[in-house]
């Protein structure tokens, strides 16, 4: 597709050389009486030649106001609109001077190559034949035949394109259109017709700048706009489909499909804008209810599906649910084994099941793809720290509770071990001392869990009663053996442990 900009940029590297030949052409011809005129079209034109359209065209405008029926305004105004982009509002102009002036080629030959960017191959060749007939000069002649020979060329492809898309053979209607649309840029039904190619072939994301330029090529065309938000929509991009739907309701408030449409996409964005507005807020509970809601409001297209499920998975994860995270995760991921997100999401869900090898799989295979992220860097190491943790000491095993276990839980767990594991419980010397040590674990996981920073720090994956696992290598005496402790009662009031429970 070649951009009306990039045209507009080529044309406007023409400009010396056409205001040369008019020069050379016309030198000396009365264009019209009034000196305003003249003096507004010699303005115009160092304006045209300096690159200054907008000024430009107010003088040209106010010549031909001045001068309605001078030909030469409405030539350079035309000039001046090409150069815009504005190729609908130089054709009429072209017209006018054709109209005043029929031997003037330039501007014939000038309009037959717009007709034939806009795909009006018969007008264009009937312009081209005309310059050809009205004793063009040799640089004319040469041009004219080039493009009657390019237009006989494209009747013939276009021809050809439209049969096969007619018969349903999308793929050579495409091929035949592409060549088409390489000349006839401006051609809004060619672009139409190689849309409902892509579209017909599975690629509907194609269909979408052919779409976006005919509803700008031909004006009120509100079936453009809204085929590319049905488009947007089944590709899952409900945000764009919002704004092209109320493009097409600007055309017509009372479109009966547009409007139709529109009711469906704005309640189903509204939806999704509020779960995540609860997500950036912790309400997961919220979003995940959210979420159903869409599920229910758009149950058959798959975009939506699949956007359900990562969300799901984050949610569960953040919302310390391992079990519904790790399963939701692992379904989306069957669909799309490398999604970053979502690997890091059931990584983390692993995490909170204690699934440490599994962690690090995950974040390894999200590494691959995001090498730069610090998020990754930081959750694979922390999975390998806690990985090589439980091959040591672990407080929530120990105390027989979850990771996501409340203070609460953590207290309840402690006070029914330690009433069950008090060394005083036991007479067997060796019973005693596998009691002893079994305590002290025991009252070491109920200091840790229970002391916010020092949970914070072991689930980082760092021991904070372990020496070396601290910088420094200052620890806790709950680290050391029970033998070192031997001549005084650790039990008792004086020694270094000084317990006291109270059970009901």
């Amino acid at each position: 597709m070649v951009a009306p900009s990039a045209c507009a940029h080529k044309l406007l590297s023409f400009f010396p050389f056409l205001l040369v030949l008019l020069d050379l052409q016309y030198e000396g011809v009365e264009c019209g009486i009034n000196a305003d005129v003249d003096k507004h079209l010699e303005m115009g034109k160092k304006l045209l030649a300096a690159g200054q359209l907008a000024d430009a065209l107010s003088h040209f405008h106010s010549a031909i106001d001045g001068d309605p029926d001078n030909y030469l305004a409405y030539y350079r105004r035309a000039t001046a609109y090409l150069a815009m982009g504005k190729s609908k509002a130089a054709i009429p102009d072209l017209s006018r001077v054709i109209e005043l002036k029929p031997d003037f080629t330039s501007a014939r030959l000038q309009r037959g190559q717009l007709l034939l960017k806009q795909g009006k191959l018969d007008e264009a060749e009937e312009d081209f034949k005309r310059v050809l007939n009205s004793n063009p000069s040799d640089q004319e002649e040469k041009e004219a035949t080039s493009q009657l020979i390019k237009s006989d060329e494209i009747q013939r492809m276009r021809s050809q394109g439209m049969e096969a898309y007619n018969i349903k053979d999308y793929t050579t209607a495409e091929s035949l259109l592409n060549v088409v649309l390489e000349t006839c840029v401006w051609d809004a039904e060619i672009r139409e017709v190689r849309a409902e190619c892509y579209i017909n072939q599975g690629e509907p994301g194609k269909a979408i700048s052919d779409l976006k330029a005919a509803s700008k090529l031909r004006s009120d065309n509100t079936a453009a706009f809204y085929k590319v938000s049905r488009i947007y929509y089944q590709l899952g991009d409900h945000e764009m489909s919002l704004s092209e739907i109320r493009e097409c309701l600007k055309l017509d408030p009372d479109h009966k499909d547009c409007f139709s449409h529109y009711k469906q996409v704005k309640k189903l964005n509204k939806q999704i804008q509020t779960a995540e507005e609860f997500i950036q807020e912790g309400r997961y509970e919220d979003a995940i209810g959210k979420y159903g809601s869409v599920l229910k409001t758009e149950p058959n297209v798959p975009a939506y599906a699949a956007l359900v499920q990562e969300r799901l998975c984050h949610c569960y994860s953040k919302n310390q649910q391992p079990t519904e995270a790790i399963r939701e995760c692992s379904e989306f991921l069957q669909r799309e084994p490398n999604n970053v997100n979502v690997l890091k999401d059931r990584a983390e869900a692993y995490i909170q099941e204690e699934m440490y090898e599994e962690a690090i799989r995950d974040y390894e295979t999200a590494q691959q793809s995001s090498e730069n992220d610090k998020q990754i860097r930081e959750g694979l190491e922390k999975a390998q720290r806690l990985l090589k943790q439980s091959q040591k000491r672990d407080y929530y095993k120990i105390l027989g509770v979850k990771r996501n276990a409340k203070k609460q839980e953590i207290i309840k767990a402690y006070r029914k071990l330690a009433q069950q594991w008090h060394p005083d419980n036991f007479q067997d010397a060796e019973e005693k001392k596998r009691a002893e040590k079994k305590f002290i674990d025991i009252a070491s996981a109920k200091e840790v869990l229970t002391d916010p920073e020092k949970r914070s720090r072991f689930d980082a994956g760092e021991d904070p009663l372990d020496p070396e696992s601290q910088q420094g290598g200052g620890g806790s005496h709950f680290h050391r053996g029970w033998n070192q402790w031997q001549g005084f009662d650790p039990f008792g009031s004086t020694g270094p442990f000084n317990f006291k429970f109270h059970f009901n």
